[in-house]
């Protein structure tokens, strides 16, 4: 469990990190907020899905002290 965590905590941190480097038209086409010809970031998807990342990563290190 504490493995699946983790690595779903990084993938989210990943995710975020993404959605703030490239603008909404670069977005890969299965990312939520993928619009062509929007040339912004999505700041608030990047938000939540780095707090989402976090919190799982926390709960990771969590479940490994039990």
């Amino acid at each position: 469990m504490k493995l699946v965590l983790t690595a779903l905590g990084i993938v989210l941190l990943i995710v975020a990190a993404v959605y703030f480097v490239m603008p909404a038209d670069q977005l890969p086409g299965f990312f939520p907020g993928h619009e062509a010809g929007v040339a912004r970031i999505h700041a608030k998807h990047g938000i939540v899905a780095g707090v989402a990342g976090l919190v799982l990563l926390a709960a990771g290190a969590w479940m490994g002290r039990r």
